[in-house]
């Protein structure tokens, strides 16, 4: 097995202290990938090459840039059978979601190819005579994007694709727990024709993170930050960014609630409901971690719901299974001291075994406010059941949560539902569906601690460029001295 390097200037170079990291598999224990650990001075060479190549990518045309993404997103599908080896590899995910993330992370890629030439400005009316009044969007400079493990493609592509796009270069942090993925991810990238340092790659071992970051938050030449992951660390590199005054995008936890009410077509509730707690173990950060049931049919609902997680299949990732294995022996900790806590204080709870870092789907009903799972993301196959007795009581444990990424709600009265979406205080609300959803086109984002910003489509043009305000004075100018 070759050591995944690092990626600097359209090199790939190993990193300045020689040093190098493994990523185990969660599922199997065996090695999975060898990367080059990177440290602080990898991440000036990285930031430095980035700055070099800028005035080169910012001048070149929108049908240049958008014809290099587009050819990156071709040779990231063509590369399908290793990308989705090594994601199940290094992630414990399983193939079905893999294979997602690679479809995705092309449309990502093709996404941000269409916006570069929807990178507008306008004209606006001034009160000065013969002068013409232009708000003019220009890109920014070197992006950092730091990529999280638990949809490494799509994320990852994410974390670059409209930065450059908007002209800007961009150095990429990878993910200790999928370093050879994110390689492959850029690789794509570079093999696509950006190799003159317009995106660069540092990938570090756990105990480096912080250096690494520091590294990248602090060096002059960052213009912009976006970081998707925990709201802990979201909360630590808003702070450091603030220090130097940079705009920071941050994608952190969330605590997404999914409401049935009495009207609700349950047998579609509960499909969405299942699909969006396990999908990925439960590693999303809009994995519905809440169901908020009214009590007319709470029963009904808990019975088909318990029955269906019953018949998930978890087992060896590379298989035929609904559920592969977490990402680590830390969230099968952490899954069974909130299923314990709740279990003491009075909650039924239903599935939930683990067998090293597999774990069957667990339903936790009966959840009140005095339990841990009932606040605390997850983060793993394990869902809340909390009932209620109306609508009113379901939109205020809906709210009842310091996250504000996701949520939905059904009911068959689309006008009742749609009221009720617009007083949930998430970024994103869904009727009728489930909790679960992206798309690349989408303006992507939360509330509160789940972060602030958004990705995707036009929105994403306005978090990576600077929109400046120019006036051109065409005839003379009066003055008052």
């Amino acid at each position: 097995m070759g050591q995944h390097k690092l990626a600097i200037g359209g090199r790939w170079i190993d990193a300045a202290s020689q040093r190098a990291f493994e990523r185990r598999s969660p599922f199997t224990g065996a090695l999975a990938t060898v990367s080059s650990a990177a440290t602080a001075e990898d991440v000036a060479a990285a930031v430095d090459a980035a700055a070099a190549a800028f005035p080169a990518w910012s001048q070149t045309g929108p049908t240049r840039r958008r014809a290099l993404l587009d050819r990156a997103a071709d040779l990231i599908l063509e590369r399908r059978e290793r990308l989705v080896e090594t994601m199940v590899a290094e992630t414990g995910a399983t193939v079905g979601w893999s294979q997602f993330n690679v479809d995705n992370a092309a449309l990502m890629l093709r996404e941000a190819a269409a916006m570069t030439t929807q990178i507008a400005g306008e004209v606006i009316p001034t009160d000065v005579p013969d002068n013409l009044a232009l708000a003019v969007r220009q890109p920014v400079g070197v992006c950092v994007g730091m990529a999280p493990w638990n949809a490494p493609m799509i994320l990852c592509a994410r974390a670059f694709a409209m930065p450059l796009a908007c002209g800007n270069t961009v150095v990429v942090k990878g993910s200790e727990m999928c370093p050879g993925l994110h390689a492959q991810i850029v690789g794509a990238v570079i093999d696509a024709g950006l190799d003159k340092g317009e995106i660069n790659l540092v990938n570090h071992a756990a105990a480096d993170g912080p250096e690494v970051v520091d590294a990248l938050i602090a060096h002059p030449d960052v213009r912009r930050i976006n970081f998707t992951g925990s709201t802990r660390v979201g909360r630590i590199i808003a702070q450091k960014a603030a220090a130097h005054l940079k705009p920071v995008l941050l994608e952190l936890g969330g605590k997404a609630p999914l409401v049935v009410l009495e009207d609700a077509d349950l047998d579609a509730a509960v499909d969405a409901a299942i699909f969006g707690a396990f999908m990925n173990q439960g590693q999303i950060c809009m994995s519905t971690e809440k169901i908020v049931v009214v009590d007319a049919v709470a029963d009904d609902f808990v019975s088909r719901f318990t029955a269906r997680a019953a018949s998930l299949v978890a087992g060896d990732p590379a298989s035929h299974v609904h559920l592969g294995a977490v990402v680590d022996a830390h969230t099968i900790e952490r899954m069974a001291e909130l299923i314990g806590d709740a279990r003491a204080k009075g909650a039924v709870v239903h599935g939930g075994h683990a067998v090293g870092n597999v774990m069957s789907p667990a339903v936790v009903d009966r959840v009140t406010a005095a339990m841990r799972i009932y606040a605390e993301e997850s983060f793993g196959p394990a869902v809340s059941v909390v009932r209620v007795a109306d609508e009113a009581q379901a939109l205020e444990v809906a709210n009842d949560t310091e996250y504000g990424l996701s949520a939905a709600v059904f009911s068959r009265d689309i006008g009742r539902a749609l009221a009720f979406a617009r007083k949930v205080r998430s970024g994103i609300c869904h009727i009728n569906a489930p909790t679960v959803h992206d798309e690349p086109q989408m303006p992507f984002g939360g509330t509160k601690a789940s972060g602030y910003g958004r990705f995707g489509g036009r929105a994403g043009i306005a978090e990576f460029t600077e929109l400046r305000w120019i006036t051109i004075q065409t005839g003379p100018r009066h003055y008052p001295f």
